[in-house]
């Protein structure tokens, strides 16, 4: 079945602030939950608008949709050649926002134990800049970062000698009764001895002090592939910040931003190169010596070339990200005055000036209109 589109599930603009994504989703949320709503069809709304929350409240997650739409979270790889990426929806808290929204009473459950469960670590994203000869061709390159990783020491638990604990007998809630004029309702709040682990240790982790969590600094090879341009963007798959209680590892994607080359410009799979040459040459034509990006050719440039002229060299471009296939490049003539001319050379332009240079279709036509409108 056909996904709906998130911004439409929301019932936000594609432009919608962040603050207005969150209104939505609470208003929604509120409504749909499954112990509010007891329609059939309740509880395939709430996961629905779920996912499109967890996708529209993460910057990047938002950006890959407003590229790929569903597409970029389809086998955990996003389509194109800009990204490759993907999002477990499962891995999403909505805990923070759910105990806003219903106060943690009334006997609600959001999926369990929202501090005991396994949570995926967070994503990172790094800008990376490259020479536009590193982007053509590919090149490998070493990033360092800090991220926070399981603590080998205690293997992320944060402590030693593990047992259960005797505030909330392992739930990691604490349920309490209260009576009111509307009769008697449950309120339930994370426990404060174990915080929602529903587990103590008798010993605390020296090394990372019970979090369960260190900072370590990394050092990565990453392989760029040919063909990358500024703006797409590189998958490390797992190497982002470590995952909690068990949860996977984030990931890492590389922002790509390329530098300008002094003479060829890009675009997409193109490049493109202004050739400059003298009146003369144009006129008489002659052979250039022309840089691609796979070496030197020489280019005929007929006579009577014009100001403009392109020539086209199939399979001179750059070679795409995805299909591997090379793009052409387009050798655009600029013909130049020259600044300064000898006493010699004013004489022989004066000459050649004399013989009839007036034979261009142009310079005709023009001739001609004014002669018929003195």
């Amino acid at each position: 079945m056909n996904k709906r589109d998130y911004y439409e599930v929301l019932g936000v603009s594609k432009t919608a602030t962040d603050k207005e994504i969150k209104s939505a989703f609470r208003k929604l949320a509120k409504q749909y939950h499954p112990d509010v709503n007891k329609e059939a069809d309740a509880e395939e709304k709430f996961k629905e608008i779920q996912e499109a929350y967890a996708v529209l409240s993460d910057e990047n997650r938002r950006k890959q949709y407003d590229q790929f739409g569903h597409a970029a979270f389809q086998n955990g790889t996003a389509s194109g050649a800009g990204g490759f990426s993907g999002f477990d929806f499962s891995d999403f808290d909505f805990s923070d926002i759910f105990g806003d929204l219903f106060g943690g009473g009334f006997g609600f459950s959001f999926g369990g134990n929202s501090s005991n469960r396994a949570r995926r670590g967070r994503d990172r994203v790094i800008s990376m800049k490259l020479t536009f000869e590193e982007a053509v061709f590919g090149t490998k390159k070493e990033i360092k970062l800090d991220v926070m990783d399981t603590c080998e020491e205690c293997h992320g638990k944060g402590g030693h000698n593990e047992t259960t604990c005797d505030e909330c007998h392992g739930s990691g809630t604490i349920v309490s009764e209260q009576r009111s004029l509307f009769g008697v309702y449950q309120t339930r709040t994370t426990c404060p001895k174990c915080e929602g682990k529903g587990k103590i240790y008798k010993d605390v982790c020296s090394k990372c002090r019970g979090k369960g969590q260190i900072k370590k600094n990394k050092t990565i090879e990453v392989k760029i592939p040919a063909g990358v341009d500024t703006g797409n963007q590189l998958r490390l798959a797992g190497k982002g910040e470590a995952g909690i209680n068990g949860g996977s590892n984030g990931d890492i994607y590389i922002e790509f931003v390329v530098s300008k080359h002094p003479i060829y410009e890009r675009n997409e799979d193109d490049i493109y190169l202004e050739l400059p040459i003298n009146i003369t040459e144009a006129i008489l034509g002659c052979k250039k010596e022309v840089p691609t990006l796979y070496g030197n050719i020489n280019l005929v440039i007929p006579a009577g070339s014009q100001n403009g002229d392109k020539h086209r060299l199939r399979g001179k471009g750059v070679e795409n990200v995805s299909s591997k296939r090379k793009g052409d490049m387009y050798i655009t003539l600029k013909i130049l005055m020259p600044e300064k001319i000898s006493r010699d050379q004013k004489k022989l332009l004066e000459q050649l000036s004399k013989t009839g240079l007036d034979n261009n279709i142009e310079i005709k036509r023009y001739n001609e209109y004014l002669r018929k409108n003195r």
